[in-house]
């Protein structure tokens, strides 16, 4: 498996570069405007291989499903098909999620080196080959990072946003990513301070819901942050068609409060990508997922 080097050379397999890469400004840096790169993290940066469990209804037996098995199957658990006789349990210490939240650790434990789940599944994720592990945003990833692009993190998950940085931080210690992201804002949503703060401590909003809200929060804050200019371009990627209609809405409405900059969604898939631009009385849809996944690259550059 390739590494970098001193000379900042890419991984070999999905994108491979023989000679130091120059970096990149931004499209329109010559304007005053910044790119913004907010990313889904499951299936779309990074295949990992923490289970959801879902409880038989008659013995509470667990039932382990991978992160893309669940995508598909959710919404008919314990309704049809084939997991028609489970169900959900949502509590956060050992329910369906408990390993997309941290654990409370003991002092003990942290002196004995024991980890959060989401550190161990990117150290485990990282034994493999590169192409079994690196889902189909990780070029546009790698790029942000190496051109320290403002990148967000806006994934389901629950862990805190610290957890989420050291396992980002075993990429760039095995050589995967040249530098640690410039972060711009973490917004694990099912963490329960995220959950409040983003949706009050009554409402009992969905994933997608609380998605749209981190969304709005980050290009605001990046706003305040970099100051105001037409020629921002903002992005966010994620592989969920659950989650794809309200972070178009979440788009569309930053469209109308500012309609001089750029906004896009891209929805991944397995063998590409589809990325549409949100425009004042449209949604175009300008590369389709036939393209080859090294165009992604060219997305917000």
């Amino acid at each position: 498996m390739a590494i970098f080097t001193k000379n900042n050379i890419a991984p070999s397999t999905q994108l491979a570069f023989d000679f130091p890469r120059a970096k990149e400004k931004d499209r329109n840096f010559h304007l005053g405007g910044k790119s913004f790169y907010f990313f889904d993290f499951d299936d779309n940066v990074v295949y990992l291989t923490t289970p959801i469990v879902i409880f038989n209804k008659d013995d509470g037996s667990e039932l382990f499903l991978s992160s893309s098995e669940f995508a598909k199957n959710n919404k008919l658990i314990g309704k049809d098909g084939p997991y028609k006789d489970f169900y959900m349990d949502f509590n956060d210490d050992d329910g369906s999620f408990r390993n997309f939240r941290d654990q409370d650790l003991s002092i003990g434990q942290r002196i004995t080196g024991k980890r959060q789940s989401f550190i161990k599944d990117i150290e485990k994720a990282l034994d493999n080959a590169d192409h079994i592990w690196k889902a189909p945003s990780w070029n546009h990833f790698y790029h942000a990072t190496y051109n320290q692009r403002p990148v967000s993190i806006i994934t389901a998950r629950g862990h805190q946003a610290e957890t989420i940085k050291a396992g980002i931080d075993k990429m760039v210690e095995h050589g995967h990513l040249p530098n640690t992201p410039n972060f711009h804002t973490i917004y694990p949503v099912s963490n329960p301070m995220i959950r409040q703060r983003l949706g009050g401590k009554t409402e009992n909003y969905s994933v997608p819901e609380l998605k749209y809200r981190a969304i709005i929060e980050s290009v605001e804050k990046a706003i305040s942050q970099y100051g105001y200019s037409d020629f921002h371009r903002f992005g966010m990627s994620d592989d969920d068609p659950g989650n794809i209609d309200l972070i178009t809405d979440s788009m569309i409405e930053l469209k109308s409060k500012f309609p001089r900059m750029s906004f896009f969604v891209i929805q991944t898939y397995e063998n590409g990508f589809e990325k549409r631009e949100i425009l004042e009385h449209e949604v175009k849809t300008i590369i389709s997922k036939s393209e080859s996944k090294l165009d992604q690259i060219s997305l917000f550059m």
